[in-house]
């Protein structure tokens, strides 16, 4: 990894990527020691998804992690990360209940040293985001399959199957850019509403599941890093198989142990030969 020391990305530098036709990029992270990993790439923004609720805590919903947790997360996040864009995920009933519970919500994620927050939801949502905008909180939009609230209704099946569907997806993204947002996540959209919604829209489109034409990308890192396999996407692609080679890690160790083979005198630390006969004599007298 890189020392060199790289500046801070800025959302005028994210809304500038898609008027020069640049792909972003945007993987999840949840502590410090993949954050600091994330830092020395070229990621454009990390997002601390309150995916967290599954991949770090077991939940078996994300609408069952809440602020002090997703805060948690976000303190080994900052304290690592110093050039991409940090967006926090405000999880399920932190802006549902009125505007200045929202702010105050948001607010907290700032002050936690996050650069963006994402909301869930399409027009249910418009008029938080244009408050948190007005009072200059960058804010990212996220509408398609909406995991906090779209399985009550729907499932996890993919969006805008429809033509109905697609006018409806795509009325969602132009008001929220008109609100304010900075980008709009994408997810498990069709590749065709994707793409409309992508040229009709100022902002940048964030993919997930959505095919290749949008603006960015982003993908949960324990997904394509394959530490995460009780859940298999059709749309992750899996860079690594981590959990596979993490098991036989620990497997070698365990065998190691038991066996004697680990420690091995290159493991050890010693006493010099003067201490240890000065300790003999203390124990004799002892």
């Amino acid at each position: 990894m890189g020392s060199q020391k790289k500046s801070k990305l800025t959302i005028s530098e994210i809304l500038n990527k898609k008027k020069n036709k640049e792909k972003i990029t945007m993987l999840t992270s949840y502590d410090y020691s993949i954050s600091r990993i994330c830092n020395e790439t070229d990621l454009d923004m990390v997002l601390i998804g309150d995916s967290a609720a599954t991949v770090m805590l077991g939940y078996d919903s994300t609408r069952k992690i809440g602020m002090n947790e997703m805060l948690t997360f976000c303190k080994g996040v900052v304290n690592a990360i110093t050039r991409p864009i940090i967006v926090a995920d405000m999880p399920f009933g932190s802006y549902q209940m009125g505007t200045s519970i929202s702010i105050r919500n948001a607010l907290k994620f700032l002050r936690c040293g996050c650069d963006a927050v994402k909301l869930e939801g399409g027009l249910e949502v418009v008029d938080i985001v244009k408050k948190l905008t007005s009072l200059g909180i960058p804010v990212m939009g996220h509408i398609g399959l909406k995991p906090q609230t779209t399985p009550l209704h729907h499932g996890y099946t993919s969006q805008g199957k429809t033509a109905e569907d697609a006018i409806k997806l795509i009325s969602e993204a132009e008001a929220l850019e008109e609100a304010g947002v900075f980008s709009i996540v994408l997810e498990k959209v069709t590749s065709e509403v994707a793409s409309v919604i992508t040229q009709n829209v100022n902002v940048p489109t964030i993919g997930i599941g959505c095919g290749p034409y949008v603006d960015g990308q982003v993908l949960v890192i324990h997904d394509m890093l394959g530490l995460y396999k009780e859940i298999e996407p059709k749309f992750v692609k899996r860079y690594l198989n981590l959990s596979d080679q993490i098991f036989d890690a620990i497997k070698a160790y365990e065998n190691e142990v038991k066996s004697g083979k680990f420690p091995q005198e290159e493991h050890m630390y010693h006493m010099t030969e003067e201490e240890l006969a000065r300790l003999e004599k203390m124990l004799k007298r002892v």
